[in-house]
């Protein structure tokens, strides 16, 4: 969405309150698709919310709404409207209608789903992420394809020219089923190579990091296996599965770095990502990084272990490591304040003794970045994969 050079995109955001979620998680999520929209390049200018029982079949919003969007974007000049949720092709479409007034396409209506496939574009270096990418992309395009040819409708109206438009847009389609079908081959290849590979890795016990997308998992890869794997506090820094062998006390195993999760993760890239995603299904054990000084950080917890089960590795052993404790901040409330108190209010220790503290050494407290807690995390993790390996390897203890 934004190159070197030129001018950076101004952008707008709109989400809906409703049943599912209340005006708090509403603003978290925004919350998130302005990081979103930070990653990919645009500056977000204002935010935009509107209380709706359901979102309106033809244009998502309600018109007074819409129309107060409009006028801010035609007084800012805001290249980007970007919605929270995934839009139907047809809503796009009279939203574009609407926000450009008739008049040639300047506004663009992005959805959450296309601004997260734009970064995943962006962010894919190998042959393998861009061929995943690109499914994803096509696959998501499909549908909306007519939009591109809504100028021919109106040219070429009336007896007669009535079929002219509708030819292009089969042409296309058929264009872009049989690049899907290309692309499915193409990846079906590549995931038997990464089998191969993955058999190939020997009798090590194979651990992967998994958590919400911006978690530090990188940094404890880096941190763990002495590389350096890209990282960076943006969404998605990571694409690629990166596979390092570490060593701890003489005991190796291999360690895997894998795509972060998200809310409303859409349903094409989890396809698309079928052979990254068996890094995690063909893991021994799991790490699941939390962000504790993110406020949501409960619900993204829970998204993963969503994830986790829908893709069929919910029942695999975790060791939970909550990052970040160098960043966690909390609010202190005065004595007189008699409001109820909210997660804000807890210190750390206090975080400790809720749910947490059931969880005993399967749950860790550490900051990669100021190397806290590393030595604790080291000996639990040891002792997992020791376990493991004497339970599948009960001869070859000369490793421990």
């Amino acid at each position: 969405m934004h190159e070197t050079g030129k001018k950076q995109e101004t952008a707008v955001i709109v989400g809906l309150i409703n049943k599912s979620q209340d005006e708090e998680t509403a603003k978290e999520y925004l919350d998130e698709l302005e990081f979103l929209a930070d990653t990919a390049g645009a500056k977000v200018l204002k935010r935009y919310t509107q209380r709706l029982v359901h979102p309106d079949a033809s244009t998502f919003i309600g018109i007074g709404k819409l129309n107060e969007i409009k006028k801010y974007v035609s007084e800012n000049s805001v290249d980007i409207v970007i919605f929270d949720d995934e839009l139907s092709p047809a809503q796009q479409r009279n939203l574009e209608k609407e926000v450009n007034a008739e008049k040639e396409i300047k506004v663009k209506v992005v959805d959450r789903t296309r601004l997260i496939l734009d970064i995943f574009a962006t962010r894919a270096r190998t042959a393998h992420a861009k061929t995943q990418v690109e499914l994803a992309q096509s696959i998501y395009l499909l549908p909306r394809l007519t939009k591109m040819w809504d100028h021919l409708d109106r040219i070429k109206g009336g007896i007669g020219m009535k079929g002219a438009g509708e030819t292009e847009i089969e042409t296309d389609r058929r264009i872009v089923r049989d690049r899907i079908a290309l692309l499915k081959e193409r990846l079906k290849v590549i995931d038997r190579q990464m089998e191969t590979q993955r058999k190939n890795r020997g009798e090590m016990i194979r651990v992967a990091l998994v958590g919400y997308t911006n978690v530090g998992k990188s940094t404890i890869m880096n941190m763990l296996s002495k590389s350096e794997v890209f990282a960076e506090n943006k969404l998605f820094a990571t694409l690629d599965t990166t596979v390092r062998k570490v060593v701890i006390e003489n005991l190796p195993f291999l360690l895997s770095d894998t795509v972060g999760f998200i809310r409303k993760l859409p349903t094409t890239l989890v396809e698309s990502f079928k052979s990254t995603l068996d890094e995690v299904r063909e893991a021994d054990i799991l790490i699941h990084v939390v962000d504790i000084s993110h406020s949501g950080f409960e619900d993204q917890l829970n998204v993963v272990n969503q994830t986790l089960t829908d893709i069929g590795a919910g029942d695999k052993p975790v060791l939970l490591v909550f990052n970040k404790i160098d960043a966690f901040v909390f609010e202190q409330k005065e004595e007189d304040d008699l409001t109820e108190s909210t997660k804000k209010n807890l210190s750390l220790d206090d975080l400790k003794k809720t749910w947490m503290n059931k969880l005993h050494n399967e749950c860790l407290f550490i900051s990669a970045v100021k190397k806290e807690n590393i030595d604790e995390f080291k000996k639990v993790l040891y002792d997992k994969v020791k376990d493991l390996h004497q339970k599948r390897y009960p001869y070859n203890k000369f490793l421990y």
